[in-house]
């Protein structure tokens, strides 16, 4: 499981990496000796370089400036600060897109993406390809073996949506790969409704916005298609680089909650996933959705640690209001992510850029110097990150895995015609996540690729769309002794988007022992009662759905309506396993109240229990000791926590055992022998 160029790295920077973007083109050579020195007063051991470079690596077509960056490089090495090189292919330069224009991507609207914007380029374009692929050979010829490199960084935030005719052309190339021949592509699009049959594949084009709906599964496949072409130039780029020097990590940067690439495709391709994540700071909950991320980011590399590539050292200037982290918010969240299996602490960007759009976004060094607030913190958090060391290389167990695809996410936001055209696929997934963050359960994130058999539940929020072999590994689960938690409007559609056969839900119905006559969304401000066979009572709204129990039994039922009596809550035993599936939306606390009694139910393990949800608490470990992260994210109490054995916390050198007391937004790292 481990892989040798991160375990390289990690010996590398001597442990867990920590620093941030640094752009020293968009400053006076004068700056950087004082660069420097404050990093390596902040502890900085590695920054990510070159992310916006192109125009100054390449101010002409051909003509080269690396003057600046050999002495740069050069710089940080002598004074022990390594380097995650980027290739700069993200920002074209004026020159590019001025000579070509058709680099810049079409919207679906018809209107041209201008110049000046950010990720102003159609990753579909060969002359945008030909070109990117040579400033990275380039940057790989001359620096590929400099002491300072230490991992590559391809492109950043990969994300641009393109209709130009070359992204018609690579949608064609695409289908044929997939489909092979017309015939299969218009039975699996269902083109003979509304007469869209195509007979030649120059007719198939990318799907601009129409005046009308559109066909729902040629909207998908332009998903599919757009994320395989973004990861096409990754890969492209990647290979290069790889050509030169095959011992060092290369990676790029993902983002939260990004519905445009499917990262479960795309993790195989890189050394570590990595992570951009800006919680806004006047959101209360948003550490919540922050430990969804970081979860989802070390599953997405089978549990192996992940990078924290950019963060705010405390206000962002995206937001329509931009309130500054609070103190100790900045290290709550950055001890946050490398609890849940990051080994970078890594921010954007080192030194608050003077102008352009993000001259108010915080920095590591902001505008007010290295007297301020935020430098303090920086500083102090880049000690603390010097005592993590031991921790850089650990992972994490867990019993429970909650399901999260791309291709159930587009369906259910991008594909107009549902029983109900406003689903948050996010918003329901954090639904099914919040309980298990609250009672303290460790979570990995799942797709229907992943190997289930760790897993003692399986969580699965509304699987509208999935596939065949999906749908065959969720009910095998169940079928070997797996609980499946499992919420409405699941297993509905196949991977074209077809309903499929048998009456719903196709996928699951032997699986939930039910079949569901009709899908009956409720109308604005309707609720039902809900009746559980235990004697509790609760609310329902958004959604019902008129069961007729086959093998299931009811847990619940509507206690009035048109559906009195119909089961709401089902429970089916499948083979040596347990299917509980919501056909509602049950208020949270009974909806939280049945999956975790499911889990613990399923003797899912659980050393927390008891605890005060805002004290998050996790678990690294590796073959010798455990640590345990003790995060309390209450700004005003302090919380006792009891410790098992003896231990120490890295954060202050002291003795841990007996109780641990940690202080309003306040933090704790102890380690310990490995239990048994």
């Amino acid at each position: 499981m481990t892989d040798p160029r991160m375990r390289a790295f990690r010996d590398r920077v001597g442990g867990l990496a920590y620093g941030g973007d640094y752009n020293p083109e968009q400053w006076d050579p004068g700056v950087w000796r004082e660069d420097v020195r404050l990093m390596r007063e902040a502890g900085v051991n590695l920054v990510s370089l070159g992310v916006f470079a192109w125009a100054s690596l390449e101010p002409e077509p051909g003509e080269y400036e690396f003057g600046w960056l050999d002495e740069v490089m050069d710089l940080l090495h002598e004074n022990g600060i390594a380097v995650n090189l980027a290739t700069p292919t993200a920002a074209p330069p004026a020159w590019l897109t001025h000579r070509h224009p058709e680099v810049l991507p079409v919207m679906a609207d018809g209107e041209r993406f201008g110049f000046g914007n950010r990720l102003h380029y159609d990753p579909s374009s060969p002359i945008y390809r030909e070109h990117a692929a040579n400033i990275t050979r380039r940057l790989a010829e001359r620096y590929s073996f400099h002491p300072a490199l230490a991992m590559w960084h391809i492109s950043n935030e990969y994300g641009p949506t393109a209709y130009n005719e070359a992204a018609s052309a690579g949608f064609r190339r695409w289908l044929r790969r997939r489909y092979g021949d017309l015939e299969t592509l218009n039975e699996v699009w269902t083109t003979r409704f509304w007469g869209q049959v195509y007979t030649d594949w120059d007719q198939v084009e990318a799907p601009a916005v129409p005046r009308t709906w559109m066909n729902p599964s040629r909207i998908l496949d332009f998903k599919r298609f757009t994320s395989d072409a973004l990861l096409e130039c990754f890969v492209a780029e990647r290979d290069i680089v790889r050509s030169f020097r095959d011992d060092i990590p290369i990676v790029t940067n993902f983002m939260r909650f990004y519905r445009h690439a499917d990262y479960w495709r795309w993790a195989p391709e890189e050394d570590a996933a990595a992570l951009d994540i800006y919680p806004d700071p006047a959101d209360p909950d948003a550490h919540v959705s922050s430990a969804f991320q970081f979860d989802l980011f070390r599953s997405l590399k089978g549990g192996r640690p992940w990078l924290l590539m950019e963060q705010a050292a405390s206000a962002v200037s995206q937001w329509r209001l931009n309130v500054v982290k609070e103190p100790g918010r900045m290290r709550l969240g950055s001890l946050q992510a490398v609890s849940r299996g990051a080994d970078s602490v890594m921010f954007f960007q080192w030194r608050a850029g003077r102008g352009g759009h993000e001259r108010f976004h915080s920095a590591m060094l902001p505008h007010s110097g290295p007297g301020s607030r935020t430098f303090r913190e920086v500083a102090a958090l880049g000690r603390e990150a010097g005592l993590l060391a031991p921790v850089a290389g650990t992972t994490t167990r867990a019993e429970v895995a909650v399901l999260f695809d791309w291709n159930n996410w587009w369906g259910l936001e991008e594909l107009w015609g549902l029983p109900r055209n406003d689903f948050s696929y996010v918003d329901t997934v954090m639904r099914h996540y919040r309980p298990l963050w609250e009672h303290h359960y460790a979570v990995d994130v799942v797709s229907t690729r992943s190997d289930l058999s760790p897993y003692k539940v399986l969580v699965v929020p509304n699987a509208y769309l999935v596939d065949d072999e999906g749908a065959a590994a969720v009910t095998e689960f169940a079928r070997s002794g797996g609980t499946v938690v499992m919420s409405f409007f699941s297993g509905v559609v196949d991977a074209c988007n077809r309903v499929r056969p048998d009456g719903y839900p196709g996928a699951f119905r032997r699986l939930i022992g039910a079949k569901i006559d009709e899908y009956w969304p409720a109308r604005p401000g309707e609720r039902f009662t809900v009746d559980f066979a235990d004697g509790h009572t609760a609310t329902a709204d958004w959604w019902r759905e008129d069961i007729h129990l086959e093998t299931g039994t009811a847990l619940a039922t509507y206690a009035d309506g048109l559906l009195k009596g119909r089961a709401a809550v089902v429970a089916n035993e499948f083979g040596a396993g347990r299917v509980v599936y919501f056909a509602t939306l049950l208020e949270q606390d009974a909806f939280d109240r049945v999956l975790i009694g499911e889990l613990r139910t399923a003797g899912v393990e659980n050393r927390f229990d008891g605890l005060p949800a805002h004290l998050e608490c996790t678990v690294r470990e590796d073959e010798r000791h455990e640590y345990l992260f003790l995060l309390n994210h209450d700004a005003e109490a302090s919380v006792a926590v009891p410790v098992e054995g003896d231990g120490t916390d890295l954060l202050t050198g002291l003795p841990a055992s007996g109780e641990v007391t940690v202080p309003p937004l306040g933090a704790a790292v102890v380690r310990r022998a490995r239990r048994a």
